[in-house]
């Protein structure tokens, strides 16, 4: 047994068929799924151990100890570590330590435990190296090599060699003798292919948590751009106006997003021309001044954000759901909030230095913000190329092999 003093200055190391408990609670999913796997592996290590064929088994045995103790002490790192700062940070990289010495303690069992054992295993292995491993992959290509000898392709599971005319009828017993023999043969290249499809799932973990990553940190920054303009625009607010001057008649109004003056003649000096031309600009920045609002940009950026959260609704009916951890489909969601503000910011801005031809001066606050939820929503141009790429990664992670859609028959 494991000296219990030693518990506070290193984590206590699992003994293989010591009839641990399984521990917990713990504060993640994954967490729970580590250890009710670790509790597992220990009893399909003790039992395999106690069915061994032949030869020894301790360095097998002794291994898996090893990596079931990492992986549950990985799985109750607040527990072992209560003084460790800040454990949420090392999530990814506790979950990566916790699957990793899992699939090595699982591989390892596959080394020594009995060859009945395996080829009860072997269609769950088949799948599992068949959706994380491409096609062309040579270990895929000898795994399955190896299910067809044994029969496992086949649904009625038919002997390993068809009897043909004049040849002998092998007996139940001799079909699973031959079977037996082909898993005792080939056991390192099936424990091969199914580690390496379990580390290229590990991969496709750590490519989805990246692609995540990356979507919250673009969101903190969208989100922070955006509250850097409001309150730019609450100090200075004549800095960016987002004010229009619609003339009629020789008369002029001054349009914000929040209020509008009265309307003024325009200047127009005897001299005229250029004269005239800088008199009246001269009256509009007066006007511009005494009309616009330290909350204008705020109220802009309000209405986009609130035009992209429809748009974030509205995408929700394309979201199909995932069974990752990390939750790719809210923080796509997420980032066409800030996005909307921003753009709906740009959009108007872009309307004032008359990059729009026609649309250069809006006549009602009503418009301006009318513009903006336009704009808000028109986020999802740009942020529709980012889902397809976040479905992509999901698509990625679910198997090397995709479902292809059902063809209709004529």
């Amino acid at each position: 047994m494991v000296d219990q003093g030693a518990q506070s200055d290193a984590p206590a190391v699992s003994v293989v068929g010591s009839g641990l408990p399984v521990g917990g609670p713990v504060s993640a999913g994954w967490r729970e799924c580590t250890l009710t796997r670790v509790k597992e592996l220990d009893t399909l290590c003790s039992w395999a151990s106690a069915n061994h064929e032949g030869g020894n088994d301790d360095v097998f045995v002794s291994a898996i100890a090893e990596h079931l103790a990492a992986a549950k002490d990985a799985a109750e790192l607040a527990a072992a570590k209560p003084k460790q700062r800040f454990p949420f940070l090392r999530g990814g990289a506790l979950h990566d330590r916790a699957m990793s010495n899992l699939d090595a303690a699982e591989a390892q069992i596959l080394n020594f435990a009995p060859a009945t054992y395996v080829l009860g295993q072997f269609p769950g292995l088949l799948a599992h190296v068949q959706r994380h491993l491409i096609p062309t992959d040579p270990r895929r290509t000898e795994f399955e090599r190896i299910a067809r000898q044994l029969g496992v392709k086949q649904p009625d599971h038919s002997p390993v060699h068809s009897a043909g005319e004049g040849e002998r009828v092998l007996t139940r017993e001799q079909e699973k003798e031959i079977r037996r023999r082909t898993v005792n043969q080939d056991r390192g290249q099936i424990v091969t292919s199914v580690r390496a499809a379990s580390s290229a799932a590990l991969r496709e973990q750590v490519r989805l948590r990246s692609f995540r990553d990356v979507l919250v940190v673009t969101t903190l920054l969208m989100a922070l751009l955006a509250a850097g303009i409001a309150i730019v625009g609450a100090i200075w607010p004549t800095m960016i106006p987002l004010c229009f001057a619609p003339e009629d008649g020789g008369q002029a109004v001054v349009v914000c997003p929040t209020a509008q003056s009265a309307p003024f003649a325009t200047a127009s000096p005897k001299d005229g021309g250029t004269s005239a031309s800088a008199t009246q600009l001269q009256d509009i920045d007066d006007a511009v001044r005494s009309t616009v609002s330290p909350r204008d940009l705020l109220v802009v950026e309000l209405v986009g954000l609130a035009a992209a959260s429809v748009a974030a609704a509205a995408a929700i009916r394309g979201i199909r759901g995932s069974s990752e951890r990390y939750g790719l489909p809210v923080a796509l969601a997420v980032l066409k909030l800030p996005t909307g503000a921003i753009t709906a910011f740009l959009g108007l801005l872009l309307m004032r230095g008359q990059f729009v031809p026609g649309l250069s001066a809006l006549d009602t606050s009503a418009q301006i913000l009318a513009w903006a939820v336009v704009f808000g929503y028109a986020q999802q141009l740009f942020t529709r190329l980012v889902d397809q790429q976040g479905q992509s990664v999901l698509n990625s992670v679910r198997g090397a092999d995709k479902a292809k859609p059902p063809t209709s028959t004529p």
